[in-house]
């Protein structure tokens, strides 16, 4: 049996330097929030959202390439068995970000039901195989259940998680410390970095435990009202992906003395993983405040659409339609001829090539259309996205 006190200290002690990380974060992340129309806004996180899957991946050490991703949220899948399922963990870690960003996950993000929750509906949508997890140690392969707590005794490096029947304590523990009365906003921001690092050490899983507690992050600044459908901690994390495995293993060590805190674990290991992840998560807003801000936006896309109309790949009166949903959010369809000052029958024809290119979208055939990012355009319109050491 593993005593609860096993895993403290929950959060480190107070710390300027944190606090004021974490005031920072709240600021940056509330001046994103207002950068975009909100519609515009809608769209650009289905893209962060296919961002954040990549990169998630990435640590997970699984390279799903972007237009796969895209391939398979329009359900066309590779006929190859690995690629596929590549693909399909892919598009089931995008579908549960999207139900949490709705917030359609059960409340309050830090509890055993949301837990359970996001580890089963991701799980739900992997294909069987993908759900067998061999034991290391004996060999032996176990089918995991989705949202079910392990029922395996697991080492992860040096650290031996607790035993599975300690496991509900622990998460009712876990709980219970990073939602107290007693905790500032700040404290609860600096909570969210803290927490990330016990629900790893928690492990309450046989797999895909580092991909909740990132899904599990996520949520929880959203609940804070600091996270949004508009950056992802995962790049970051993913860019420096050795350093976040280093500093996760290094808060997993033992006290190093009477001077490291009070708790069975290091405070000082704790204390810089915070400080890590939560510099992690500014440089991420900041990231995409620069990419997002609109003068910017709008002359990328103008040189890409002048490049495209000279090579006759788009057709001209294109840029004014494109420029309008960056600016408006969405416009009515009937609205392409004032847009390009074309008759109505010839503004439709350019409409419908947007449309059918995916650089619009639209609902239905009558509905008002907004921007759409086909994978094809997202390295011109938002440069240093995705790839390897940008």
């Amino acid at each position: 049996m593993t005593t609860i006190a096993a895993m403290e200290p929950l959060l480190p002690d107070d710390n300027k330097e944190l606090e004021d990380l974490a005031t920072d974060l709240v600021a940056k992340a509330s001046g994103l929030a207002t950068r975009l129309h909100p519609v515009l806004r809608a769209s650009v996180g289905d893209l962060v959202r296919s961002m954040n899957c990549y990169y998630s991946n990435l640590i997970e050490g699984h390279n799903t390439l972007p237009v796969d991703i895209d391939r398979a949220m329009n359900n066309e899948l590779a006929t190859e068995p690995e690629r596929r399922n590549l693909q399909l963990e892919a598009r089931a870690h995008i579908e549960v970000q999207r139900m949490i960003d709705r917030g359609e996950g059960p409340s309050p993000v830090m509890s055993e039901a949301f837990i359970t929750w996001t580890h089963r509906h991701f799980c739900e949508r992997l294909p069987a195989e993908m759900l067998v997890v061999e034991n290391p140690e004996s060999g032996r392969k176990i089918t995991m259940a989705p949202g079910v707590l392990r029922s395996e005794r697991v080492r992860v490096g040096r650290h031996i998680a607790p035993d599975p029947a300690d496991l509900p304590a622990f998460i009712k523990r876990f709980a219970e410390g990073y939602t107290s009365s007693n905790l500032s906003r700040l404290r609860k921001i600096i909570g969210v970095a803290a927490s990330h690092h016990r629900l790893a050490w928690i492990h309450p899983f046989l797999d895909g435990n580092g991909r909740v507690a990132r899904l599990f992050s996520h949520a929880l600044l959203r609940e804070l009202d600091v996270g949004s459908e508009l950056w992802s901690v995962s790049r970051g994390l993913a860019r420096s992906v050795d350093n976040y495995k280093t500093m996760l293993q290094a808060a997993d060590e033992p006290r190093r003395g009477d001077l490291d805190g009070r708790g069975n674990l290091t405070l000082a290991g704790l204390t810089e993983f915070c400080r890590y992840f939560l510099s992690t998560c500014i440089d991420q807003i900041d990231f995409m405040e620069g990419l997002l801000e609109p003068s910017e936006l709008l002359r990328r896309m103008e040189i890409w659409a002048r490049e495209e109309t000279a090579a006759k790949r788009l057709p001209k009166g294109s840029w004014p339609i494109l420029r309008m949903a960056v600016l408006d959010g969405t416009f009515a369809r009937g609205d392409a001829a004032d847009i390009t000052g074309y008759a109505t029958r010839q503004a439709r024809t350019v409409l419908n090539d947007l449309i059918n290119q995916g650089y619009l979208i639209s609902e239905t055939t009558r509905s008002p259309v907004r921007l759409g990012f086909p994978a094809s355009v997202v390295d011109r319109w938002f440069p240093r996205l995705y790839g390897e050491g940008q």
